[in-house]
């Protein structure tokens, strides 16, 4: 059964398929920028595209899939965080990278084949936009910068069906480094002593000393790793315009080929009904919801149980509805016996729903209708090649860590109950009811909980 997925190129569904003559499937996905932790939106992008990874592996085998996801280690925000913190560029996203692949691992997201960083490809960056520029494509401005010149590729906006005048809207006006067109977009920032501090590399011929633009480290990491063509590119829709319309103009004008084959776009996550953001008091951390006391399986849970190409309405009650359906699956793993042989039959409703486009709403639904019907017939290695398509792991324990702040009022609401200071110890219980927190006593211990809300 073949994956297929909408095209966001060219409007329709088609199969993901290898164009190499080693028969291996080239797979990138843009990943985060490491200066703060990454929200629940973002990794809802990055669960389906675990999903997708795991159903191509499935199809082609494990050494036949190569999947390459990049890390945004210098631009404007990391940038902007080490004038901020007064701290190296390197130490500020370490400490992020460190934190997101411990996300991503609590997600259980498969580590990626390659995960290049824009810092350790300067070299490959410059070397492309010198062919740039060679080739017409872009041009040096006054103060050192390159740009990409937008009407040297007639077929820029394919991608997001974008015309000239709403390029012109969306950048009313050229900034102090006299591109040429308004529309032309940075391949190279000249340095800025006041605003870059120490983060500067030699630039491409011609051009001064300064980073790279954003667009161009994916480009340049792609061509590195998987060649001038790859099979499937991904990422959330926010991203497609300008980040994928630009790596298309750049990367195709370079190497005189297709770029990607295939484009799959996975769409926004709202909050309550809402778009999130920390001003509404809806922006989560996997962090934040794990200090609620869900766990990370639960969420990985919940981000699937909307169709990606649809936007999903999260909710706390569908982390609640998510613990009780893993529940259900532990349990019913627990009834399988050995195996049946009918494992194609019995699950070809999921995968068929997983294969049509990731629907996996339409997968959750057919493996519980499975799953209500009792465990005849049905074997755990068939069971467990459904979780595996899924990353569901059952076999997780979930522990819930308590801040040092809760921990400090624990203690001092215990001491003054062992003092029979009642007052002061109903006064810090309800310290910690209102941070979240349930304290249950026994005669020589308490323990706490955090309160589900």
């Amino acid at each position: 059964m073949a994956l297929q997925l909408y095209d966001s190129l060219d409007r329709r569904l088609k199969p993901v398929t290898p164009s190499h003559a080693d028969g291996v499937v080239r797979f990138y996905n843009c990943g985060p920028t490491v200066y703060a932790p990454a929200h629940i939106g973002n990794f809802r992008t990055f669960v389906v595209n675990d999903v997708i990874r795991r159903l191509l592996e499935l199809q082609f085998g494990r050494d036949q899939v190569k999947h390459v996801r990049n890390l945004t280690d210098v631009d404007d925000r990391t940038i902007g965080q080490t004038q901020k913190e007064q701290r190296p560029l390197a130490e500020i996203t370490k400490k992020w990278t460190d934190k997101f692949h411990a996300d991503c691992a609590a997600l259980n997201c498969l580590r990626p084949h390659a995960e290049p960083t824009a810092t350790g490809y300067i070299k490959e960056q410059v070397n492309m936009i010198e062919v740039l520029m060679e080739k017409g494509n872009a041009y040096r401005a006054a103060d050192g910068s390159v740009y990409f010149k937008l009407d040297s590729f007639p077929g820029y906006g394919a991608l997001s069906r974008i015309k000239e005048r709403e390029l012109k809207i969306t950048n009313p006006v050229a900034d102090a480094d006299h591109k040429d067109s308004v529309s032309d977009f940075a391949l190279w920032k000249a340095y800025k002593p006041d605003e870059d501090g120490d983060v500067k590399w030699p630039g491409p011929r011609g051009a001064g000393e300064g980073r790279p633009g954003w667009h161009i480290e994916c480009s340049a990491m792609s061509k590195a790793i998987l060649g001038d063509t790859i099979d499937l590119h991904t990422g959330g829709v926010d991203l497609l315009f300008p980040h994928h319309e630009n790596e298309i103009a750049q990367s195709q004008c370079c190497n005189g080929t297709t770029f990607s084959r295939h484009w799959y776009h996975s769409e926004h996550l709202l909050v309550e009904g809402t778009t999130m953001s920390k001003s509404k008091g809806n922006y989560y951390t996997l962090g934040d919801l794990v200090e609620k006391g869900y766990s990370p399986m639960a969420v990985r849970y919940a981000l699937l149980m909307g169709h990606p190409r649809k936007q999903l309405n999260f909710m706390l009650d569908s982390l609640r509805a998510a613990e009780s359906a893993l529940n259900s699956l532990r349990t019913f793993r627990g009834s399988l016996g050995a195996a049946t042989g009918q494992e194609a039959e019995t699950f070809a409703s999921v995968f068929a729903s997983l294969h049509d486009d990731l629907n996996t709403p339409g997968a959750l639904g057919a493996l519980f209708s499975i799953v209500n019907r009792g465990p005849s017939n049905v074997d755990q290695n068939a069971f467990d090649a459904v979780l595996f398509a899924l990353g569901l792991d059952l076999e997780v324990e979930t522990k819930t860590e308590i801040p040092a702040a809760i921990t400090a009022l624990a203690e001092k609401r215990w001491a003054a109950k062992q003092a029979k200071d009642f007052a002061a110890a109903d006064a810090l219980r309800q310290a910690l009811a209102a941070a979240g927190w349930s304290m249950l006593d026994s005669k020589t211990d308490y323990k706490l909980e955090p309160v589900k809300k």
